[in-house]
C-alpha cells in the first residue's frame, strides 16, 4: 500500500493525492534486472565464437616468443616462461568445447569402458548449462580445464576480456563441481610453433593469473569430420614421444569422434601406449583443488542467473511472437471491420430525425475557446438549444458567453462541483429528448448536430459517438495525436459499433437519447472517464451505442508532452475505474455480454496488457540490434511499420484526411509510444496502490475559431428561445431520476474527492 499526503485545494476544488513514486523504482529494478538478463544472454550466447579450432586463422608476427617456448612442451608456464611435455609412450586425451548433453555422456561411457582417463577442456556458457555434465566428468576421474566461457578467441581480446571470461569459466566450474583448475587451452591454439605475438600475450597474462596454457601436439582434427579412419589416422603417434591428442566432445555433429575414439584406444593400448590425463602425463602434481565457499557460491549464482536468462527470453520470445501475431490479427479485424463499417454506413438508419435537440456544453475556465464552440454550436443546421453550464469558472468563461447575446443560448452558473455534475445539471435543464454533449474546447461542423442524431431512427440506439477531429496539428505533437485520433480512435470505434461493444462516446461530440441517460441514473462522478463510464452503463442497460462518422467536431489536443501525460494519465486511469466498475458484463447475456466480452477484453488485450509489454519490446528490438542480426531486427520493425502506414493510409481515406502527416509515423515510433506505454504502467501502478488521481483541467491555446457565418446576427433554424438571465444560478445536479450505484458494496465518492485511505482504492476499485 502506498502513503499518501494532502495537498491544497487546486482551483477545480480538488485534492490531490499523490503517491509515492515507489512504482518507478519499481519500474526501473525491474528494466535493470531484465536489461541484465539480457546482456548476460547476450554475451554467453550471441557472442559465443562458434568457428571451428582448427579453421584456418590468419597468424601473426612471432618476435616476441622466446625459442624455448616455440621448441618446448605444450605445457605452459606463462609466469615463468618454462614449458613441459608428456612423458614417452604417453598419450593424454584432451576434449574441447564441451559438455555436450548429447555427445559428452557418449565420450565417458567409451572412456569408462575402456578405463581411460582424459582431460575435459569445458566452456564456461556449458557448464553453466549443463552442470551434470561437468559433475560426471570428474566423479568419472577425469580432469577439468576451462575453454573460456565463450570460445572468445582470446589473442584478438582485450587483457580486462580475458581476465573475464577466466574468472567467469572457473567460477561456474567452483560452482558446479566444487573444485577449480589452473588449466587452460585457449581457443583457437594449437602447438607451440603456432603461437604468434597475441597468443604469446594469452599465455603470460593466464600465467600471471595462475594458469597454465595447454597446447596440443597432435590434432585429431575431428572437427572437419574428415571420416573415423582419418581421424584415427590424424590421432596416432608417428613414434615413441608423448603426446597430447586434440579431439571434440562439443561443436557439432560428433558421431564420428565417438566412433574413432572406440577403436583408437584399444589400437594404442596394444601398441604400448598408456593413457593419462594431462597432469598425469607431464608429471605435475594434481592441478585441482577445492574451490572455496565463496567461489562455489559465486559460481552456483553465475550458473542460476543464466538458467534464468536463459527462460526469460525464452518466455518473451513466446510472449513477442504472440503479441506480433495478435497485432497483426487485430490489424486485419480492423481492416475488415472497417470496410463492412463502410457498407453498412451507407443504407440510411430510417426515416429523417428533424426533432429539436438540447446541446449540453459543461465549461471550467474555457474562456480561450468558448466562444468559438459556442458560435459553431448556434450555426447548426438543426433545431438546437444550446445550455452553457458554467462550474464555477473564475476567468469569466461564463460573462463571455454573456455577452455574446446569441439567440437560443442559456447560461446556468454553478459552484465547482466538477464535469459530471455540470453534466447532470445541464441535463435538468434541457427541454429536449435528444441531447448532444460537447466539451468547451470543441468546434462543430454545421452540420454535426443534424449528423448525430440521424441514428436516434433507431429506436435501440440509446447513444452515438461522433468523429473527433485534432484542429491543432500543426507541430510534431499535435500530428501524432492527429494521427492517433484518425487510425486508433476512429478505426477502432468502426470495429465497435460493428461488435455493438462500443466502451466510450467521447465527450468531445457525443448524442445521448434522454430516455437512456434517466434509465441509468445520469452522469457519474465515480470514474475520472465519465464519458466511458456513462458507455458502459448504456450499454449494460440493454442499449445500441453506435458511431457516426460524418458529425465531425474540432477539438483542442494537448501541445506539450507535459500536458499530453495529464490528460491521457486521466483517461486510463479512469478507463481502468470504468473496466473494472463494469466487470460484471463478462458475465451477463445481451447487449451488456457484448460490451464484456467483446469491448472489455478488446481494452484489457490492446489498452493495457499489450502496452505494459512495449517496454520489453523496446529492450528486445535493442538486445537484437547489438547481440542478434541487426538486418533482421530492423526488417521486422520496418514490416510492422508498413503495416502501421497501410492502415494509416486506409483510415486518412475513410476520414477524407490528407495523408501529409503519415510522414511522421516513424519518429513516433521513438518518442510518442514511449510515453503512452509509460502512461498505461502509471495507471496500473496507481490503481493496484489504491491511489486517488484528481481531475486535471486541460491547458486552452486558443486556437479554435467559429466557423464563417456564426456572429451574433446569425439567426440559426432553432426554436424561439428567451434570452439568456446574467446570472442564472444553479445548484449542482449530481444524479438524476435514481442515485448511479456502484459496485455492490462500494460506497459512491463524495462530489468533492477526499483522501482514500491506505486500506483500499478508489471505489470500485479492489483494495490491492
Amino acid at each position: 500500500m502506498s502513503k499518501n499526503r494532502r495537498l491544497p485545494r487546486g482551483r477545480h476544488g480538488t485534492v490531490r493525492n499523490v503517491p509515492l513514486r515507489t512504482h518507478w523504482l519499481l519500474l526501473t529494478a525491474l528494466v535493470l534486472t531484465l536489461s541484465a538478463a539480457l546482456l548476460l544472454q547476450g554475451y554467453s550466447k550471441h557472442m559465443f565464437d562458434t568457428t571451428a579450432d582448427g579453421a584456418p586463422r590468419a597468424a601473426g608476427p612471432a618476435a616476441a616468443v622466446p625459442e624455448q617456448i616455440l621448441s618446448g612442451g605444450p605445457v605452459i608456464d606463462g609466469a615463468a616462461a618454462r614449458t613441459v611435455g608428456a612423458a614417452p609412450r604417453t598419450i593424454a586425451l584432451t576434449f574441447d568445447d564441451g559438455p555436450d548433453p548429447v555427445w559428452t555422456p557418449k565420450v565417458l561411457d567409451v572412456l569408462r569402458r575402456n578405463g581411460v582417463h582424459a582431460t575435459f577442456f569445458t566452456v564456461g556458457a556449458q557448464v553453466a548449462a549443463h552442470p551434470e555434465l561437468a559433475r560426471q566428468i570428474v566423479a568419472d576421474g577425469h580432469q577439468l580445464g576451462v575453454h573460456t566461457f565463450t570460445h572468445t578467441d582470446l589473442g584478438a581480446a582485450s587483457d580486462w576480456r580475458r581476465s573475464l571470461e577466466l574468472r567467469e569459466s572457473q567460477l561456474v566450474v567452483a560452482g558446479a563441481t566444487g573444485v577449480t583448475t589452473p588449466l587452460l587451452r585457449p581457443p583457437y591454439s594449437s602447438t607451440n610453433r603456432a603461437l604468434d605475438d597475441a597468443g604469446w600475450a594469452t599465455v603470460t597474462q593466464a600465467g600471471r593469473e595462475g594458469y597454465l596454457t595447454v597446447l596440443t601436439t597432435l590434432d585429431s582434427e575431428d572437427w572437419r569430420r574428415p571420416g573415423v579412419g582419418q581421424i584415427v589416422a590424424n590421432a596416432t603417434p608417428k613414434g615413441s614421444a608423448g603426446q597430447v591428442v586434440l579431439m571434440h566432445d562439443a561443436g557439432g555433429d560428433r558421431s564420428q569422434t565417438v566412433a574413432a575414439l572406440e577403436q583408437l584406444v584399444p589400437r594404442l593400448k596394444e601398441a604400448g601406449f598408456r593413457f593419462a590425463t594431462v597432469s598425469d602425463a607431464v608429471g605435475l602434481p594434481a592441478p585441482t583443488r577445492p574451490a572455496t565457499t565463496l567461489d562455489r557460491w559465486q559460481g552456483l549464482a553465475l550458473s542460476q542467473a543464466l538458467r534464468t536468462s536463459d527462460w526469460v527470453l525464452e518466455v518473451l520470445s513466446w510472449l513477442l511472437w504472440a503479441a506480433g501475431a495478435i497485432s497483426v490479427l487485430r490489424a486485419v479485424a480492423v481492416f475488415v471491420a472497417a470496410r463492412r463499417h463502410v457498407r453498412m454506413r451507407r443504407k440510411p438508419w430510417g426515416n429523417p430525425v428533424t426533432e429539436p435537440v438540447s446541446v449540453i456544453v459543461p465549461a471550467y475556465n474555457e474562456s480561450a475557446g468558448i466562444e468559438a464552440a459556442v458560435r459553431s454550436l448556434v450555426a447548426s443546421d438543426h433545431q438546437v438549444e444550446i445550455i452553457v453550464v458554467d462550474d464555477g469558472s473564475t476567468d469569466g468563461t461564463a460573462d463571455i458567453v454573456e455577452a455574446l447575446r446569441l439567440p437560443g443560448v442559456h447560461v446556468i452558473r454553478q459552484r465547482n462541483a466538477g464535469k459530471p455534475a455540470a453534466l447532470n445539471t445541464g441535463i435538468a435543464a434541457a427541454s429536449c429528448n435528444l441531447l448532444v454533449m460537447v466539451d468547451g474546447d470543441t468546434v462543430f461542423e454545421p452540420d454535426a448536430v443534424r449528423m448525430i442524431v440521424q441514428p436516434f431512427a433507431n429506436r435501440r440506439v440509446g447513444a452515438v459517438s461522433g468523429n473527433a477531429k485534432v484542429v491543432n496539428r500543426g507541430g510534431l505533437l499535435g500530428r501524432w495525436q492527429h494521427i492517433e485520433y484518425v487510425v486508433g480512435f476512429n478505426l477502432d470505434r468502426r470495429l465497435f459499433d460493428l461488435a455493438e461493444c462500443m466502451p466510450t462516446v467521447p465527450g468531445a461530440i457525443g448524442a445521448f437519447r434522454r430516455e437512456a441517460l434517466l434509465r441509468v441514473g445520469g452522469v457519474s462522478d465515480i470514474t475520472l472517464a465519465e464519458d466511458t463510464d456513462l458507455t458502459m452503463a448504456l450499454c449494460r442497460d440493454g442499449w445500441r451505442v453506435v458511431y457516426e462518422e460524418r458529425a465531425k467536431a474540432w477539438t483542442e489536443a494537448p501541445a506539450s508532452l507535459g500536458a499530453l501525460w495529464k490528460q491521457r494519465y486521466r483517461w486510463c486511469y479512469g478507463t481502468l475505474q470504468a473496466m473494472w466498475k463494469h466487470r460484471g458484463a463478462l458475465t451477463q447475456r445481451g447487449q451488456a455480454g457484448k460490451l464484456g466480452r467483446r469491448g472489455l477484453l478488446y481494452l484489457l488485450m490492446f489498452q493495457v496488457l499489450l502496452p505494459l509489454l512495449a517496454p520489453v519490446v523496446d529492450i528486445i528490438a535493442v538486445f537484437g540490434l547489438v547481440f542478434l542480426d541487426p538486418l533482421r531486427i530492423v526488417g521486422l520493425w520496418s514490416a510492422f511499420l508498413v503495416l502501421q502506414v497501410l492502415m494509416g493510409l486506409y483510415a486518412f481515406h475513410l476520414d477524407d484526411e490528407r495523408p501529409g502527416a503519415l510522414w511522421s509515423l516513424p519518429l513516433q515510433q521513438f518518442v510518442y509510444r514511449q510515453l503512452m506505454y509509460l502512461v498505461v504502467i502509471q495507471s496500473v501502478f496507481t490503481a493496484i496502490a489504491g491511489s486517488r488521481l484528481r481531475w486535471q483541467r486541460m491547458e486552452r491555446y486558443g486556437s479554435l475559431q467559429a466557423p464563417a457565418g456564426s456572429g451574433s446576427e446569425t439567426q440559426p433554424r432553432s426554436r424561439p428561445q428567451p434570452q439568456p438571465q446574467p446570472h442564472q444560478a444553479a445548484e449542482p445536479a449530481p444524479y438524476l431520476a435514481a442515485p448511479y450505484l456502484a459496485a455492490p458494496g462500494v460506497e459512491r465518492w463524495p462530489p468533492y474527492p477526499q483522501e482514500t485511505g491506505s486500506a483500499g482504492g478508489p471505489a470500485g476499485m479492489p483494495p490491492w
